[in-house]
């Protein structure tokens, strides 16, 4: 029982308006009880008074009387009449065994094995008693009670059953909303009805919706991602298997020395779009799992993405560097953010020409942080500025080998910041300038 009511809502609520009923039920009678009671007490002193008077009228001051016979004695009203010299000159019952001095007015008198209630009055040198059993008015008032509160019992059942017809009625969209989950297939991720659903449970289910569109463009991403990188790998392979046939047709080592050379760009070209694909698919991973966001230093970032880049940069004669860095700190993930601005430096470096410049910026304003990467090689057309950032796309001006991944990787790094990426003109150095901008919602 312990675990239907821990395990069920329907049962815990059934029991917990049953009992409640039960209890309305029992608190009802006592009080009923405890009123009947009172109005009786009341009721039965008033008539023991009014008997005590009206006998005041009707004796001498000291003639005895007998009193009635033992077949008709009746112990739940006892009269005795008393002189003021103590003799009983009348009595309603034998052996009452009331107390000779009385206490004038009324007092609760044990006698018997029971509780009299007891009035007493003096008039003309005589003392009158009148005493009544309180176990017949306890005995009344249990019938009144009783009688008050059958209507109530017998209508309990009913009462019952409609509670728990308007229960089940009431959880009925949640037995549905089971239905519609367990009756689903393993790829079924379409939303969940939320048709007739009470206000406490829509939130649920609007959440599970939330959660299945979230897998659901997890997996899309995968579809994607698998079908992308099964297009994008054919042609290096392709390339690959070319340059080795070449290497073996090479008639002289001239041509095996350039067949070589060739053959191992295409590796490190086939290398670093595996590496991009990769690198996309873990990070994309690290977002369907909700990683969580802690303070993240943009200078700190920068730093470690400089020193990933300066050997590359040093080998093109590059001149890169952190040009102004305010006191930035988001939200987020250090090894992703510094895998965003290692790409923007990678590709900065890739299109700048031999001995140009490329410098980074971090600019804290009330409402956000700007991360800005600036070169001093050709830019981009605007017309080219946003497909850039999809994936395997690559400029039509083929000027560097590349797998086109890695604007796509910064977008979706920034996507998960809550940071907008926008590609420019650069002020400073004529290229291209790539702006991240963090939002201050997202904890700047």
């Amino acid at each position: 029982m312990r675990r239907a009511l821990t395990g069920s809502l329907r049962a815990r609520l059934l029991w917990f308006l049953l009992a409640a009923i039960v209890l309305a039920a029992g608190a009802q009678a006592l009080v009923a009880y405890r009123t009947v009671l009172a109005e009786a007490d009341d009721i039965f002193d008033y008539h023991m008074q009014q008997m005590a008077l009206s006998l005041r009228a009707g004796l001498p001051p000291s003639a005895a009387v007998g009193g009635i016979g033992t077949g008709e004695q009746n112990f739940d009203f006892v009269v005795q009449v008393w002189t003021a010299e103590g003799v009983r000159i009348f009595e309603s019952a034998e052996d009452a065994a009331l107390p000779q001095l009385a206490v004038l007015g009324f007092a609760d008198v044990h006698a018997r094995g029971t509780t009299y209630r007891v009035f007493s009055m003096q008039t003309r040198g005589l003392v009158i008693q009148v005493a009544q059993d309180m176990a017949a008015r306890r005995h009344m008032a249990g019938t009144l009670a009783l009688r008050t509160i059958a209507p109530v019992a017998l209508m309990a059942p009913l009462l019952m059953l409609v509670v728990w017809w308007v229960v089940s009625r009431s959880l009925a969209p949640v037995a549905r909303v089971r239905k519609q989950v367990a009756s689903r297939q393993a790829d079924d991720l379409s939303p969940v009805s939320e048709e007739n659903l009470p206000e406490e449970v829509r939130p649920l289910v609007q959440e599970l919706n939330l959660l299945f569109d979230r897998v659901r463009h997890a997996f899309d991403a995968q579809k994607h991602f698998v079908a992308d990188a099964a297009h994008e790998l054919r042609s290096p392979l392709a390339a690959l298997k070319l340059q080795v046939q070449g290497l073996q047709r090479a008639p002289d080592d001239a041509s095996r020395d350039l067949a070589v050379s060739r053959l191992v760009a295409g590796i490190d070209r086939a290398t670093r779009l595996v590496e991009q694909m990769l690198a996309l698919a873990r990070h994309e991973a690290s977002m369907a799992a909700g990683a969580k966001p802690e303070p993240v230093d943009l200078s700190e970032v920068a730093r470690l993405a400089v020193s990933d880049a300066v050997a590359a940069a040093q080998a093109r004669g590059i001149d890169i560097g952190i040009a102004h860095a305010d006191a930035a700190v988001v939200n987020g993930q250090s090894e992703a953010l510094r895998m965003l601005l290692r790409n923007l430096l990678e590709n900065a470096i890739k299109y700048t020409p031999i001995e140009g410049r490329v410098d980074i910026g971090i600019t804290r304003q009330s409402d956000a942080a700007e991360l800005t990467v600036d070169d001093s090689g050709p830019g981009l057309p605007p017309d080219e500025r946003e497909r850039v950032l999809d994936r395997f796309y690559r400029s039509g001006e083929t000027q560097a080998p590349g797998s086109g991944l890695g604007l796509a990787i910064v977008k979706s790094i920034a996507d998960l910041h809550g940071a907008t990426v926008a590609l420019d003109q650069s002020p400073s150095l004529g290229g291209l300038r790539v702006l991240v901008r963090f939002p201050a919602g997202r904890g700047v």
